[in-house]
């Protein structure tokens, strides 16, 4: 995926959810829109470099999209981490056509937005000629301990898709967890149970009923005023 019309400028304050104020180097100071429902735990750092991408469309109310930060690591350097939560299913998607999942090549047919009772799924697969239901995730958040957690804030809507991907298996369907870890810095994924208890403990009761879980870590990479950002490579993941 490449994201065009990037400028970098340094993060004021996020707030309202939704905007977050930047200034560039000029001393213009900019409203963006931040497309991350999430509490951002790791990634609101006024003070940071953050990329936005410009859209010229007079029919959005910002121009700006907040689209990249730079993080400090405890170990010295740095990381870059998507703050778009929106591009997570285009990634996967991307890696999907491209074969870069291997627990899911194969594919032949990819259906987005697909309802399972009453709950609503990322994608159903066709791999050799069985149904795969994939649920995506994006993963963010690295903590001191150096470990990316999920979710960074209680959440009731992940621990519903969690309970559909449960019952799918233990109906012999084939469900899958599919965390897209966002983070360059990160290199294990883990429940975050402490913040989001009975998310871990439906993570480990899902796995017990036949859901895959698996862990993808995208590169990032900045170019002038574009980025590339594509799933790379699989990375551990851990369900206790």
């Amino acid at each position: 995926m490449k994201i065009s019309c990037l400028h970098s400028g340094t993060l004021m304050k996020r707030y309202k959810r939704f905007l977050a104020d930047i200034t560039f180097a000029s001393g213009e100071m900019v409203t963006a829109h931040c497309a991350n429902t999430g509490s951002m735990r790791g990634l609101n750092q006024p003070g940071a470099t953050v990329w936005l991408s410009y859209h010229n469309n007079p029919k959005r109310k910002l121009a700006w999209s907040w689209e990249l930060i730079e993080l400090p690591l405890a170990a010295g350097g740095s990381a870059l981490a998507s703050i778009n939560t929106a591009r997570a299913n285009a990634l996967v998607r991307e890696a999907l056509e491209a074969g870069v999942i291997a627990e899911l090549a194969g594919c032949s047919t990819i259906r987005p937005e697909v309802k399972v009772d009453d709950a609503r799924l990322d994608f159903e697969l066709q791999i050799d000629n069985q149904s795969c239901f994939v649920e995506v995730k994006q993963v963010t958040l690295l903590e001191e301990d150096g470990i990316g957690y999920f979710p960074d804030a209680v959440s009731t809507r992940g621990l519903k898709h969690l309970n559909t991907l449960a019952s799918l298996a233990l109906s012999g369907k084939r469900a899958v967890l599919l965390f897209c870890v966002a983070h360059t810095g990160i290199n294990e994924v883990r429940p975050a149970v402490h913040i989001d208890v009975a998310y871990a403990e439906g993570l480990k009761a899902a796995v017990e009923c036949g859901v895959e879980v698996l862990a993808y870590r995208c590169r990032i990479e900045v170019h002038e005023h574009q980025a590339d950002i594509a799933l790379a490579s699989a990375i551990k993941v851990a369900v206790e």
